[in-house]
């Protein structure tokens, strides 16, 4: 296709926005594609949001970014439609198919890469992204293996553990474990020392997570954990410094690049640990020092452990790691998130924009990564 003046058309890149999901962290999702939408450049890219409802249905949804705002009164929600979209392959390409009761089946045009901005289980577990692949679409981010095993805490470990990295001590515990010898959980739990903190094993944004300091509050946390999944891990405290990094994949055969190393710092008060309302709702409850202030041979340690830590799960596209930084200069890493908050006061490219890489300019280089990578096996 050529314009009037004979010069060749350019094509912008069709980039789908996925967000909300049927996880607990649905509204986090909203207020990132918000971020994202509001910073993508639309002169390079045509840009699609598409919400997914709890119930799970794929609708289109609007660009208005205030609409997916967070406040203390009210999450943001995408809500169902009579308008179904699904992603077929029509004529060769990657197709947005509207589809409504009693009409005809209506073609939104084809779509480039999709940029998965899905929090939690059936959108950070590798759920959707097999999808993507089966559909043979391009996107952004970890592939369903790396996803898989980044959601899900235990696993992660046992990887971790694998690669040679220090992981601190825990216990899992499935819902079998729990239903037919809760005694037995007790047990192994008080092992490990008080306090701990309990958490649901596939799920994030600090959703479910409590902190327990004695063997009389356990069960009340694991019933609050179990509410967002029935696998949960049980981690001993450990004393030490919360570090972060963010990763961001190389690019071709280059290795992963690391930004500097961030330091969490939680307002005193009514928050014990990095919570949901320290994270997204409370402004001024935490805040991020970076570059942390650490030895430079630290700090150099900790880009080295999260581009290992990237490599063991297989990740693509983005990753941060955060790790725990003890008074005897030990660095025990305690998770990787293949889809960390995006928002802009996330933490991940607040790391990357005190390393010298703006909010938008790491949109773009993670779409041009996912652009530039084939779907399948690789």
């Amino acid at each position: 296709m050529v314009t009037e003046d004979s010069t060749p058309a350019t094509h912008r890149p069709r980039v789908a926005i996925l967000f909300g999901g049927r996880s607990s962290e649905h509204a986090v999702s909203c207020v990132t594609a918000a971020g994202v939408m509001g910073a993508i450049d639309r002169e390079k890219y045509e840009v699609i949001p598409i919400g997914i409802a709890k119930s799970g249905q794929w609708v289109l949804a609007s660009g208005d970014t205030s609409q997916w705002s967070l406040s203390s009164a009210a999450l943001p929600e995408v809500t169902p439609s009579g308008r179904t979209v699904t992603l077929a392959e029509v004529g060769g390409e990657h197709q947005l198919i509207v589809t409504e009761p009693n009409a005809v089946p209506q073609e939104l045009g084809s779509v480039d890469v999709v940029f998965p901005l899905l929090h939690g289980p059936w959108g950070e577990d590798g759920t959707v992204q097999g999808l993507l692949e089966l559909s043979d679409t391009r996107y952004v981010g970890a592939g369903v293996l790396a996803s898989a095993v980044g959601m899900d805490k235990h696993f992660m470990k046992v990887v971790f553990e694998a690669a040679g990295l220090t992981v601190g001590p825990y216990v899992a515990v499935t819902d079998r474990d729990w239903l037919t010898d809760a005694e037995a959980v007790r047990k192994r739990v008080d092992k490990l020392g008080f306090p701990v903190f309990v958490k649901p094993a596939r799920a994030g944004s600090s959703m479910g997570i409590s902190k327990v300091d004695s063997l009389e509050g356990l069960d009340a946390a694991i019933e609050e954990a179990r509410r967002h999944d029935l696998k949960l891990v049980i981690e001993a405290g450990i004393v030490g410094r919360e570090i972060e990094c963010a990763v961001l994949q190389g690019r071709g055969t280059d290795v992963p690049r690391t930004s500097m190393p961030g330091e969490i710092a939680v307002a005193a008060g009514e928050h014990q640990f990095y919570d949901f309302a320290a994270k997204y709702v409370e402004d001024g409850a935490a805040a991020l020092s970076c570059p942390a202030d650490m030895p430079d041979e630290a700090i150099a340690r900790v880009r080295e452990l999260a581009a290992v830590a990237f490599d063991a799960v297989g990740a693509e596209g983005l990753s941060r790691v955060d790790f725990f930084y003890t008074p005897a200069g030990e660095l025990i890493i305690n998770e990787i998130n293949t889809m960390p908050g995006f928002t802009p006061k996330s933490m991940y490219p607040q790391m990357w924009a005190a390393s010298g890489l703006g909010y938008a300019e790491l949109i773009d280089e993670l779409i041009q990564l996912a652009l530039t990578r084939k779907t399948g096996l690789r």
